[in-house]
């Protein structure tokens, strides 16, 4: 447990930014890395540990929840339950050797996708004419995503939103990315620790800090710009990407 004060780090960090934005996966996954563990778990073992950040983030925003975009979330919750327990199927069937292949190329697809969601979004509305009733469809995909790798699911969850609804606002929908990760992790982790592939030691020594993160990342996610918020992150996890891709070279 040479590596307890880099993942307590890290567990700090990326609880606050699964509670502020998403993309804490591209901090608690590198560290698990960094701390020596296979990539697939490497991947199971963040995912636990951010788990209880995640569900403390929820208890923060517990007054906030509503509907997103009209939809609501009693539709949403069973659909991505469904879709984060395929994911982690998926995952623990595929080899180490091509989870480890795919990474960079998931990591791109999850920065690509919100640095320029928002606009994508808006270019497809002005040609395709689509509602909050399309919604299931992509959240369903991207709870697949969320149990499969979990690096930035909450990001993408919020993009496929913005795709599809012409108001969407980062702030404000929050709350429910809040929640609706919790649900599709929470499906992940029972299939993790069931099939054995969770690195306690490390898991435990990220859990703690990842608690307190996500709860004091709720708080302060009341107040920061959603401008500031989205600079932070997208950079963040481009660096990542890019250090993912020179480490598969």
């Amino acid at each position: 447990m040479q590596h307890a004060g880099l993942l307590a780090a890290a567990g700090l960090l990326a609880g606050a930014m699964n509670a502020i934005a998403g993309g804490g996966s591209f901090v608690s996954f590198p560290a698990m890395i960094a701390a020596g563990l296979p990539p697939v778990i490497a991947n199971a073992s963040s995912t636990v540990a951010l788990f209880p950040g995640s569900i403390a983030s929820t208890f923060a925003y517990r007054r906030d929840f509503g509907q997103i975009t009209g939809l609501r979330l009693g539709v949403m919750v069973p659909i991505t339950l469904a879709g984060g327990a395929l994911g982690a199927a998926l995952l623990l069937a595929t080899p180490a050797r091509v989870f480890d292949a795919v990474i960079p190329f998931l990591l791109l697809l999850a920065t690509l996708t919100f640095a320029f969601g928002a606009r994508a979004g808006l270019a497809l509305r002005r040609a395709v004419r689509i509602g909050p009733r399309a919604l299931p469809v992509p959240q369903f995909v991207v709870s697949i995503y969320g149990g499969y790798f979990g690096g930035a699911v909450g990001l993408m969850m919020m993009a496929s939103w913005s795709l599809l609804t012409a108001n969407a606002d980062l702030k404000g929908m929050a709350p429910a990315r809040v929640l609706l990760v919790s649900v599709a992790n929470g499906a992940a982790v029972l299939w993790f620790i069931v099939a054995g592939a969770v690195r306690w030691p490390d898991a435990l020594a990220m859990l703690f800090a990842s608690v307190i993160g996500g709860y004091l990342g709720a708080r302060i996610g009341r107040w920061l710009p959603a401008r500031v918020i989205r600079g932070f992150v997208v950079a963040l996890t481009a660096m990542v990407t890019v250090g993912f891709f020179m480490r598969a070279m």
